[in-house]
């Protein structure tokens, strides 16, 4: 009988020392970072909520969703409203998904500590197989991100597996150059609207 007390072969292996000094440090970019973003961004932010609000000011201007986070606790992720209240995508709504606005409010759940700038997205509870594959990788393990590896090699254009492979590479090569890459390869997406799916 195998000893309880070892570790299965299937486990995740654990961070090397380097990568648990870059999570410490890694945390607090994240909460500079976001801190500047949100100064920068409050106008823009400001304007949109507005714009929501002016729309139909019986609906919320921020959409929430509960979301699997770091060690596969749920918290309430936040976004601004892409929906009308009969649940239909409206046309601003759209915009602000292909420009990736709707994102914006995450910056205050990075600031927090909620979520990261950089790392796994979040999932829903529903989206069971993707998740189990998370599980098994030890992806849980990091803050969920604004965005990812897999969201700068394929974004909404790729499979549940597909995801969950880049998420287990992100985790097995975190560092702050993986990080600093994705960060400006985000940033081109963006601009580029690369890869959206419209849903």
């Amino acid at each position: 009988m195998e000893d309880a007390g070892r570790k299965s072969i299937h486990d995740p292996p654990p961070f090397t020392a380097a990568q648990r000094r870059y999570l410490a440090v890694k945390r607090c970019l994240d909460a500079v970072l976001a801190a500047l973003l949100l100064a920068v961004l409050a106008l823009p932010m400001g304007l949109i909520a507005a714009a929501l609000w002016l729309s139909d000011p019986r609906a919320p201007v921020f959409f929430r969703q509960r979301r699997v986070g770091r060690g596969g606790a749920l918290f309430t992720l936040w976004k601004f409203r892409s929906m009308d209240r009969a649940g239909r995508v409206t046309a601003f709504g759209r915009y602000l998904r292909a420009a990736s606005l709707d994102e914006l409010p995450q910056l205050a759940q990075v600031l927090t500590g909620r979520m990261s700038l950089i790392g796994p997205r979040p999932l829903i509870p529903e989206e069971t197989t993707i998740h189990a594959m998370r599980m098994a990788a030890g992806v849980y393990r990091l803050r969920p991100g604004m965005s990812g590896l897999a969201q700068v090699s394929g974004r909404d254009r790729m499979t549940d597996t597909a995801k969950a492979a880049y998420d287990r590479q992100y985790m097995q090569r975190l560092c702050f150059r993986q990080d600093w890459r994705i960060f400006w390869l985000t940033l081109i997406k963006v601009l580029r609207r690369d890869d959206i799916a419209d849903r």
